[in-house]
């Protein structure tokens, strides 16, 4: 077949599609609706037969609505009443109260006390809360404060394969949008699931670790807004073809760059990640909530979301295992509160301290292996939770690492903390790297006893692979909440997030949420 012969959405593929990008398979996985893509099965697929009796009909010059895009927005539209399995019930709740944890920390932090400021500052229509605050303001100033709050430091949670961090803008939008149209608790779990299931996928389509190295946008941000906007767009019922103008509206507010990486203060950071996709995913819910329409298919046809963003992506990636496999399952939930490169190196010292108990003053050097480009984030940085020396100082210090610990800037100059850190060599092992998405980590310890102990991590707690129980996901979120909120309300909370299905209305978390 000639070039000539080619639809015009081909040709234009072929003309801008850089070779090097992607091998020729992923070229072919480019869908634009041409061939039809066979339902998964799994929980609740009978979503993916509802009628698009909504649908209006397409200008004679548009593009056919792709088979990607039908099958995502008739699964979107029908989560509001998919009944979801109990394992995923259970892991949302995890990853809700998590979410809320980190809000709570963060109010005490640099990034959300402006978060907070801005809100307060603002205004609006008072129908939303602004977490560890007793700010009431409108839904989309609310997402984008509680946002930055939830990523106000490297508390929340993170998916690894598409480098994003979900929790932390789905939660927010979910919880803004939520309380303005006074959902109930289960209708609140399914919208948090769904925006789980979206955000990871897009991020994985576009390449994960790879697309945000190679194309100095930020993957966390991008992947958050399309999350937030599934989510959001649950819970104020959109149907399908409403779902595809969301999707519309996602891709056209999609942002972020790589920047925040110079970012000292945590707070672009948090926007980035977090309380700009929050935002950005209520506004596209509520425009087509208030009417507002679009395209029908922006991730097929001429100018589509790849083509602008990633034109060697695979967007079947977005239907793979839909319904089957639940993102939100996949999600890593954090022992502890530091960047995600540190975790396996300080889970590698606590099973070296129960095989071989041992104290600061007994360990001569300390090597620390992790993948190269990990190494480089956390290499001796000035923050104290994304500083891998000073947190692996502390934990051989303390034993343990806290929340406190983790944000004590002023500790990093402690005569006994600089000691501990002359220790400790960190190493990018080109191995580790291989291993990527997997985030592994080798600690070897020389003691002076002349003892040498080495331990490897290869799933760190709180993964998929190791996962942590409700009990010790209860504990992180007990030692970051009650600081700011008190034991009694701690306690309550915890008690309503795991009772949730039982909430007639969301608003019922605002005075558990809320500080006076």
């Amino acid at each position: 077949m000639s070039q000539r012969d080619l639809p015009q959405d081909r040709r234009d593929f072929q003309r801008t599609k850089p070779l090097s990008r992607r091998s020729l398979l992923q070229k072919a996985g480019l869908a634009f609706g041409a061939a039809a893509v066979a339902a998964p099965r799994g929980f609740g697929f009978s979503a993916l037969s509802v009628p698009l009796s909504s649908a209006r009909p397409l200008p004679a010059a548009g593009f056919a609505v792709g088979s990607v895009m039908m099958q995502l927005s008739n699964y979107m539209s029908a989560a509001r009443e998919r009944e979801l399995p109990a394992p995923v019930i259970e892991q949302a709740k995890h990853h809700v109260l998590d979410t809320f944890a980190a809000m709570v920390s963060g109010s005490d932090l640099p990034p959300g006390r402006v978060a907070i400021q801005f809100a307060r500052s603002y205004g609006g229509e008072k129908v939303a809360t602004v977490v560890a605050s007793n700010v009431l303001c409108g839904s989309i100033e609310a997402a984008l404060a509680n946002g930055v709050l939830a990523h106000s430091d490297e508390t929340d949670d993170s998916h690894a394969p598409s480098e994003s961090h979900p929790g932390s803008s789905i939660v927010p939008a979910s919880l803004a949008v939520g309380e303005q149209f006074g959902i109930d608790g289960m209708h609140f779990l399914r919208a948090v699931a769904l925006g789980y299931d979206i955000g990871p996928r897009v991020g994985m389509a576009l390449g994960g670790e790879e697309y945000r190295a190679t194309s100095h946008r930020d993957s966390h941000s991008i992947s958050g807004i399309f999350g937030s906007s599934a989510a959001a767009g649950c819970i104020v019922g959109l149907n399908a073809q409403q779902m595809r103008w969301l999707l519309d509206y996602a891709s056209q507010q999609a942002a972020g760059i790589a920047t925040w990486q110079r970012d000292p203060d945590h707070i672009e950071k948090g926007f980035v990640f977090a309380g700009g996709a929050a935002r950005d995913g209520v506004t596209s819910a509520l425009l087509v909530h208030s009417g507002w329409t679009g395209v029908d298919d922006a991730l097929s046809g001429a100018d589509n979301f790849f083509l602008a963003f990633e034109p060697g992506a695979d967007p079947n990636v977005l239907i793979d295992k839909l319904g089957q496999q639940y993102e939100i399952t996949l999600t890593n939930i954090k022992k502890w509160t530091v960047g995600s490169p540190i975790q396996a190196p300080l889970d590698a010292l606590e099973n070296l301290q129960k095989k071989h108990p041992f104290t600061a003053d007994q360990v001569q050097k300390v090597v620390v292996r992790v993948a190269t480009t990990e190494a480089a984030i956390v290499d001796n940085r000035d923050a104290p939770d994304i500083s891998m020396q000073y947190m692996v100082a502390v934990m051989l210090l303390d034993k343990t690492a806290s929340f406190r610990a983790a944000h004590d800037k002023a500790r990093m100059q402690d005569p006994a903390v600089i000691r501990e850190r002359a220790k400790i060599q960190l190493v990018g092992d080109a191995e580790l790297q291989r291993r990527l998405p997997h985030r592994e980590a080798i600690v070897e310890l020389a003691l002076t006893d002349g003892t040498h102990l080495t331990e490897h991590v290869t799933a760190v707690r709180g993964t998929s692979d190791n996962p942590m129980p409700r009990e010790e996901v209860v504990a992180k979120a007990r030692d970051l909440m009650m600081p700011v909120l008190g034991e009694q309300k701690t306690a309550a909370l915890i008690e309503k997030v795991y009772a949730i299905e039982k909430v007639s209305n969301i608003r019922e978390l605002r005075p558990l949420l809320q500080k006076s």
